[in-house]
């Protein structure tokens, strides 16, 4: 186990916090899965939906440890070849997505052969960070005009927008959101970003006029859901995501301070999502306020650890990823337990590395692999320049043996080769055993 630690590179504080944050979700998803259960088989026993979370988990630590062995910068080119690929993916998820538990269909894509799906909206929000982080770290000296920009720069990001919007709004506010935070830190001219962001606002205008025109068709099928969840947030009306809100907030009431115990929830039974959308109640209900406080906490603190990673990072390109990468899943983390409360309509954010999912916990894992692979890159060079330095005193010592025994008499120089003949196990002969007699 020492001898993994010593492998794992980067911010270990970052590890730790993560590695906490997994261990803890095994419990509530362990309880919160029998709903789960009961639906898929009947019997209600949920080690199944442990084991699934488990292998998340673990290939989700894999993607952690090779990513972060990969040195950052490569993300820089390989972000320009990959936003094509992510726009034909978004677009074939748009056309052509699987319905999962009666879901909307234009989230999620099945991988052939396999059967995973994939929600590729998780995979665009990265690659189009750190496209945004190489595009500002480039520009940074170069002072190029709007219009360049508007080209280079926010005609992807609308782009990327665009195809995410009609299946899942609060992803796309959530990115659009990270991406002016981004912009700014970047010290791109507020002026334009004051310009943006009105034009992103005229946009979603405009595409909610054309949503009303046409609201029979699957293209703005999700335009209404929007509207009612706004509404229900804003009035009394009951619905289904009211139903959700009320058995969330009555779970959350029921842990008090410290909770009912693990596997003791009584709304686990009731809540649709309660393994992945709403579990932040289950555990809260489960581990009481305590618990709560304490998730909270962990990720304020992983927070403080990203600030500090970006402030440390040698370049403005690690310090914009670290920033774009970090700061979205702590705030997604935020959407998602102030929704289990009622602070926010219910938007379907999940909790970063708790709630259960395979490729959420992946995308997760890939941006804090990125993350790691920054704050190694001090003790990288230091490692790199200490083996150089070992490699050059090995050959140096060699070179001072060879000139040594070119400087002895002949005689001696023989002396030494027959000497060094003599202990070979090197042997020409038939018998392969007189070599070790001879010796």
């Amino acid at each position: 186990m020492k001898e993994l630690v010593n492998k794992l590179k980067g911010d270990r504080v970052i590890w730790s916090f993560v590695a906490l944050l997994a261990l803890f979700s095994f419990m509530p998803v362990f309880s919160a899965s029998s709903n789960l259960a009961y639906i898929g088989h009947g019997t209600g026993n949920t080690l199944g939906y442990l084991v699934k979370h488990l292998a998340h988990i673990c290939i989700g630590f894999l993607i952690i440890y090779w990513v972060h062995k990969v040195p950052y910068h490569y993300f820089r080119a390989i972000s320009k070849i990959a936003l094509p690929v992510v726009w034909i993916l978004l677009l074939y998820t748009l056309l052509k997505g699987t319905v999962i538990a009666g879901a909307n269909a234009s989230r999620w894509i099945q991988v052939p052969f396999i059967g995973i799906t994939f929600q590729t909206s998780t995979l665009a929000s990265i690659v189009l960070f750190i496209y945004v982080a190489r595009y500002l770290s480039k520009t940074k000296q170069e002072n190029e005009p709007f219009q360049t920009s508007l080209v280079q720069l926010w005609v992807p990001v609308f782009i990327t927008l665009a195809m995410i919007l009609p299946a899942n709004f609060s992803t796309t506010a959530l990115i659009f959101s990270m991406v002016i935070m981004l912009t700014f830190i970047g010290k791109y001219p507020i002026k334009y970003i004051a310009f943006i962001i009105g034009s992103g606002v005229a946009m979603l205008l405009f595409f909610l006029l054309i949503a009303k025109a046409f609201p029979e068709s699957r293209f703005f099928s999700r335009v209404g859901t929007w509207g009612s969840r706004i509404e229900n947030f804003t009035t009394d009306k009951p619905d289904e995501d009211d139903y959700q809100i009320e058995k969330a907030k009555i779970a959350i009431a029921s842990g008090r301070f410290g909770g009912l115990g693990p596997g003791k929830s009584v709304q686990k039974n009731f809540l649709p999502q309660s393994s992945s959308d709403f579990i932040y109640a289950i555990v809260v209900e489960e581990y009481g306020l305590v618990g709560g406080v304490s998730i909270l906490l962990l990720y304020l603190l992983l927070l403080f650890r990203f600030v500090i990673a970006s402030h440390k990072a040698n370049t403005l390109f690690g310090k914009l990823v670290v920033v774009g990468l970090g700061f979205p899943m702590i705030f997604q983390a935020m959407i998602n337990m102030a929704v289990a409360v009622e602070l926010l309509p219910v938007t379907g954010q999940t909790l970063p590395l708790i709630s259960s999912g395979g490729s959420s916990i992946w995308m997760t894992c890939f941006s804090l692999g990125i993350i790691i692979s920054v704050t190694k890159k001090d003790e990288e060079i230091v490692e790199e320049l200490q083996e150089k330095e070992r490699r050059k005193e090995a050959l140096q010592r060699l070179i001072d043996k060879e000139l040594a025994e070119e400087d002895l008499p002949v005689d001696e120089r023989e002396e030494i080769y027959e000497e060094e003949q003599m202990y070979s196990i090197a042997d020409n002969s038939r018998n392969p055993m007189n070599a070790v007699l001879n010796k």
